[in-house]
């Protein structure tokens, strides 16, 4: 038996624009991708931004979104004229499966007059039973927008959901969902990470918990943090969320020291998306993602009321 010779890199590089070109597609990636996908894609970006620039695409006609379904189901919702494709199809979200459309129906059910505020790391089906989305970078403003009589409850982050009741001093309704990524991240992590580098400025993502948002110099979402290290005069940094967010670090800021708190903060799901799967995805044109026509209504409203605020 012969092994085949992997392909070089660089061809895999050049085959994949020819194709993208080809196909007039746009790859999309999170920040949480490798750093190759990373370094090929055509808008890199956290959630919020990916369905932003989702949303504005007109003169494309395919999108490769490399993140995880929840993700290429919100782009196929704010552009549902486009293909969307994933290159892994298995590629999905943990915190997203915390959470089925029944359960939620049986909590609105015990709350009836709450609002249900949706993170977006959750399935169509689940957006569309909620009545506004939120992603880590809006979720304070989102929550603000409803009035202090009115209960919320809010899906499926039991973290973030955390976050923003601290921050506003409001009472929440949480449901006991969690990124299993960002839980791995422990206080003696950051406490390790200072006493190498002291004087470093810890910075978490809000889906950590409360005893290492405790232990921050600053908590936000991944845009939040990228933003912070840009523009902050200190020099060193030691970032509590998902690997992949380095590599956007190192390339945007590269005179600045970044630190990453730990190995155990790496998503596997994040990770299956390869230049090999990118490039089987627009020369077979799969695997597309599709929603349901009557999800589809619901969870676009969700969306859009998210979007109309940020």
């Amino acid at each position: 038996m012969t092994l085949l010779e992997p392909v070089p890199p660089s061809d895999l590089v050049a085959r994949i624009d020819h194709l993208k070109r080809r196909r007039h597609a746009v790859i999309l990636a999170h920040n949480y991708q490798t750093a190759e996908v990373q370094d090929i894609a055509d808008i890199v970006g956290d959630s919020l931004a990916l369905a932003q620039q989702a949303a504005r695409i007109r003169d494309a006609e395919a999108i490769v979104l490399c993140g995880v379904r929840f993700m290429a189901e919100t782009a196929k919702l704010v552009n549902p004229s486009r293909t969307v494709l994933m290159p892994d199809e298995n590629a999905g979200c943990p915190m997203a499966n915390m959470i089925t459309p029944r359960q939620l129906a049986d909590a609105r059910q015990r709350h009836p007059q709450a609002a249900v505020v949706c993170y977006v790391n959750s399935s169509a089906a689940v957006k569309a039973a909620s009545d506004i989305c939120c992603t880590s970078s809006n979720a304070v403003r989102v929550v603000a927008s409803i009035p202090d009589d009115r209960p919320v409850l809010f899906v499926p982050d039991q973290s973030l959901g955390d976050f923003v009741a601290r921050r506003l001093h409001r009472d929440l309704i949480l449901w006991p969902g969690y990124c299993p990524t960002h839980h791995r991240i422990l206080p003696e992590h950051i406490d390790a990470r200072r006493r190498e580098h002291p004087g470093a400025v810890v910075l978490v993502h809000p889906e950590c918990t409360e005893e290492v948002r405790r232990l921050a110099d600053f908590v936000g979402s991944t845009a939040q943090i990228i933003d912070h290290v840009l523009h902050s005069a200190e020099q060193t940094f030691i970032v509590g969320t998902e690997m992949g967010i380095c590599h956007t670090l190192a390339r945007r800021a590269p005179q600045k020291t970044i630190v990453h708190v730990t190995p155990l903060a790496d998503c596997p799901n994040m990770k299956l998306t390869t230049l090999e799967k990118i490039l089987w995805c627009l020369d077979e044109m799969q695997t597309p993602v599709e929603v349901p026509d009557d999800v589809a209504d619901g969870a676009r409203r969700a969306i859009q009321r998210m979007l109309d605020l940020s």
